[in-house]
């Protein structure tokens, strides 16, 4: 049953990313007037479809995204049967490249605003949340945190000069203002006001490791059981709060991969709430020293929820893709230039299917902003120069229009196929890293 779910949530997730990519091809091809020959999702060979007007709508074997197939354009399919011939005016080469260019980029455009549209419901729906704490419950043994000299129980007053009353407004200090200086933060410790550095570069990229510190009141919440892991065979859930790990009260999630990480193949006792349930059991890490679970803290104290009206949650969404959207291409180029891990950030589609399915666990909210989250995931890969898909056919028409001649269509078709089996490649991977990569 459990399979059969995540195969639904699947292709719910996947398929509507898809679908909405490919129809901001096909609607900016068509006010383009150019013919579309085929709209399909999942790449050939072609498994079945209806043909409709000029247009086979139809689903392909490969799923490993989709496409549209515009008349007089050499794409997935390696059609160049329409080169014998002059080109049509309803075709793809015989529009000026600034409408080609509007067609290539509609897909990624579609993605985006996909994701500003949810997470403008959520704004408008359920506002935001701000922590009214400034007060540090935890800070990790030998993080970043702990090198510039916090420690439990400090209260920070000021980040850079600014006053900052909640945990929010700390933590996008540390993040972005850090990341072109220093950073100099007054905290009250022990009824004394003392200043810390926080040194320009210093704080860890956060898809590698955290700065290492937690706010107070904070719990600790699971976010994902993998399947046949210790944790799962324990029964922990999406949704459970995590109290104590070998009788040490939790506080931080960084303290849970601490004290589990650290006893590798010995058992370790948890303990966790469940609704108003404590329960407990027992877990054997593996080797790795882990039991197979995702956590993320919850904050329990004071806090504000900000409302916003309609068009007010308009901005406020748009900001929040535009911080992911910049937070993707930083992970991506640090994979790129070997500074961050390749196998731990790139899920596969059994990856996909198991978080779409415990995010809708915890509920409609969670799995619509999981589905925002890997919607700009798409556009953000669409987007690189990469053959066959968007970000090459766009750096072809860049070449064309600054060159002012149209590139061969033997570089063309190479480069394609290059790029095909580029792709194929890439997904055989990270299929192989779901399946042995936990």
């Amino acid at each position: 049953m459990e399979t059969i779910e995540y195969i639904f949530y699947f292709i719910v997730t996947l398929g509507v990313l898809v679908f909405v990519h490919e129809l901001g091809h096909f609607l900016a091809a068509k006010l383009c007037g150019m013919r579309v020959d085929r709209f399909s999702i999942g790449f050939p060979p072609r498994a079945f479809g209806k043909r409709i007007g000029e247009t086979d709508y139809c689903v392909s074997w490969v799923p490993i995204g989709g496409y549209v197939k515009i008349a007089g354009m050499i794409d997935e399919s390696f059609d160049t049967d329409h080169l014998s011939k002059p080109a049509e005016p309803w075709e793809y080469r015989a529009k000026p490249i600034w409408q080609r260019m509007i067609v290539i980029s509609a897909g990624v455009i579609m993605n985006i605003l996909l994701a500003i549209a949810i997470f403008w419901g959520i704004n408008y729906a359920n506002g935001r949340t701000v922590r009214e704490t400034t007060e540090i419950a935890y800070v990790d043994a030998e993080s970043a945190a702990e090198t510039s000299g916090f420690m439990q129980g400090d209260r920070i007053l000021a980040m850079n000069g600014s006053p900052v009353v909640s945990w929010d407004e700390v933590m996008n200090a540390i993040y972005f203002d850090s990341m072109s200086d220093d950073v100099a933060v007054e905290l009250l410790r022990r009824n004394g006001e003392i200043t810390l550095v926080i040194p320009r570069g210093s704080v860890p990229d956060p898809t590698e490791a955290a700065y290492g510190l937690t706010s107070a009141h904070s719990n600790v919440s699971i976010n994902q059981v993998e399947p046949g892991k210790p944790a799962d065979a324990m029964g922990l859930r999406p949704g459970d709060l995590l109290l104590k790990v070998n009788d040490s009260p939790i506080l931080s999630t960084l303290q849970v991969t601490r004290l589990i990480g650290e006893h590798p193949g010995e058992p370790v006792n948890v303990e966790w709430l469940r609704g108003d349930q404590q329960m407990s059991g027992t877990a054997v890490p593996g080797e790795d020293g882990r039991i197979g679970i995702a956590i993320s803290p919850v904050y329990t104290g004071p806090s504000t929820v900000l409302s916003y009206s309609l068009f007010g949650a308009l901005p406020v969404a748009i900001n929040q893709v535009g911080t992911v959207s910049v937070s993707f291409v930083k992970q991506i180029w640090l994979m790129i230039v070997g500074e961050s891990s390749f196998v731990k950030n790139v899920g596969g589609p059994i990856k996909i299917a198991q978080m779409a399915a415990q995010s809708a666990e915890l509920g409609v909210t969670t799995y619509f902003a999981f589905m925002a989250l890997l919607s700009i995931s798409l556009a953000v890969l669409n987007m690189l120069p990469i053959p066959a898909l968007d970000g090459g056919h766009f750096l072809f028409l860049l070449i064309e229009g600054i060159t002012r001649r149209e590139l061969p269509v033997r570089v063309k078709l190479m480069v394609q196929q290059a790029g095909m089996v580029v792709l194929l490649a890439f997904m055989f991977f990270v299929v192989l890293n779901d399946i042995f990569g936990f």
